[in-house]
């Protein structure tokens, strides 16, 4: 039998991502050892080990990562500091921190600081997910064909960074590098910004009136319930996200608000030529996702 990749993994964070993770690696088998699961949330570690996600169940993250060959942070990414702060001298040399984080230079800025020489510093990004959370949302095949994004500093350990690819490859996922700075500009169109749409949208639709926010709900169209989905999300982890991604998710919002500016003009004096080519160029958008099995 081959050596597992990691003897002893710690998921710090037991929602959906972690919840997922862990059912993957107990599904697929051979990537850890010893699956440690830590939660500060005492009902979410409590129901992580009814749910027989991992082989410990530990509260404390210093007390977590002791003797750790890996340690996936989980929590939103507006906690990273303190994780930080308290699981870096307890890392041992050798050890390998990497998370799941939406954005990627704010958790580089807050947890480099605190890593010991000899701790090689991963993060990683896995782009899939529900609006679902905690440790029963979890889903041994929900990184199954999607990407996950690895960002590793410069002058990161190869050996370590093909690891963790390693990793999420055995969880089913592909895998791609990408710097920083670039991944929160391109995850800030394709995630952040549609999530703030989405929570906007649905934040004027209970600001109606009372009789025509009913009939909103009553009869809602496939484009508004697929805005309800999203903007179901976890409001911790989202706040963190649009804080923590700011610069690139406010430029982006200003080109989407100055192209939602130019289509308003084109149906108040009826630019048809102009509707058509935005409908088309969105259509496109959509049979590329179908072609690359991304929809």
């Amino acid at each position: 039998m081959a050596e597992p990749l990691f003897q002893r993994l710690v998921i710090i964070g037991i929602g959906l991502i972690g919840g997922s993770i862990a059912r993957g690696l107990r599904a697929r088998g051979g990537a850890a050892g010893r699956i440690v699961i830590c939660d500060a949330n005492a009902a979410h570690l409590a129901r992580a080990q009814e749910l027989g996600l991992g082989d410990e169940y530990i509260a404390d993250p210093a007390q977590a990562v002791r003797g750790a060959d890996a340690v996936i942070l989980c929590a939103p990414v507006g906690a990273f500091a303190g994780l930080g702060q308290a699981i870096g001298p307890h890392l041992k040399p050798g050890a390998i921190l990497s998370d799941v984080g939406s954005t990627k230079q704010s958790v580089i800025r807050d947890l480099a600081p605190h890593l010991p020489a000899g701790v090689h510093f991963i993060p990683a990004h896995p782009l899939a997910g529900t609006e679902f959370s905690g440790p029963d949302a979890g889903l041994a095949d929900l990184f199954a064909g999607r990407w996950c994004l690895l960002t590793p500093p410069n002058g990161a350990d190869e050996a370590a960074v093909e690891r963790i690819e390693a990793l999420w490859q055995a969880l089913g996922a592909r895998t791609a590098r990408m710097t920083p700075e670039h991944h929160d500009r391109v995850i800030a169109i394709v995630s952040h910004l549609p999530h703030l749409i989405a929570f906007t949208i649905c934040g004027t639709a209970d600001d109606l009136a009372d009789e025509t926010r009913a009939e909103v709900l009553q009869f809602a169209a496939s484009g508004f319930r697929d805005f309800t989905r999203i903007a179901a999300s976890d409001p911790v982890m989202w706040r963190d996200i649009f804080i923590n991604n700011k610069e690139a998710l406010l430029e982006m919002f200003q080109r989407f608000s100055e192209d939602a500016q130019s289509m308003a003009r084109a149906v108040r004096w009826n630019d048809t030529a102009y509707i058509e080519d935005r409908i088309n160029r969105s259509r496109r958008i959509r049979k590329n996702l179908i072609d690359i099995k991304q929809a």
